[in-house]
């Protein structure tokens, strides 16, 4: 399983490089172009990922998981809540929420979420404890 883990953290780390935010006429935002904080989170909690994927403590891998699926959906709501202030000069609240609706949502996303899911799945999977060294010469005295 350790290996569908490692492969749920590179969509995942992938995914923070890939489209996220579709801004008319400015283009796309990454991770990075959103928020350098946000994205720096991201990645470090990536990094803490790794290492206890590495050291298999599958109960940290749960909880780093759950954590970026938080940042992931604060992230959300930041965005749209950011949309809505930065058209807050005009002068009524339906051109607000009409301007603020051109910044979209992008495929990024799906990538994002998909890393994650691959993660708590196989996390989540039970594993067959290896017999110790002791228990085995137990068994065959």
């Amino acid at each position: 399983m350790k290996k569908l883990q490692l492969i749920g953290l590179f969509l995942l780390v992938a995914g923070s490089f890939l489209p996220l935010v579709h801004i008319p006429i400015v283009g796309n935002w990454n991770y990075w172009k959103v928020d350098h904080t946000l994205a720096a989170m991201v990645w470090g909690f990536s990094l803490l990922t790794l290492v206890f994927i590495l050291i298999e403590k599958r109960k940290w891998v749960k909880i780093m998981a759950f954590i970026m699926i938080l940042l992931f959906v604060f992230t959300i709501v930041a965005v749209k809540l950011k949309s809505l202030d930065y058209f807050s000069f005009l002068p009524f609240k339906s051109w607000q929420s009409t301007f603020a609706g051109i910044v979209k949502l992008s495929w990024g996303w799906f990538i994002e979420f998909l890393g994650v899911a691959i993660i708590l799945i196989a996390a989540g999977k039970s594993k067959i404890e290896p017999q110790s060294h002791n228990d085995f010469h137990k068994e065959h005295l």
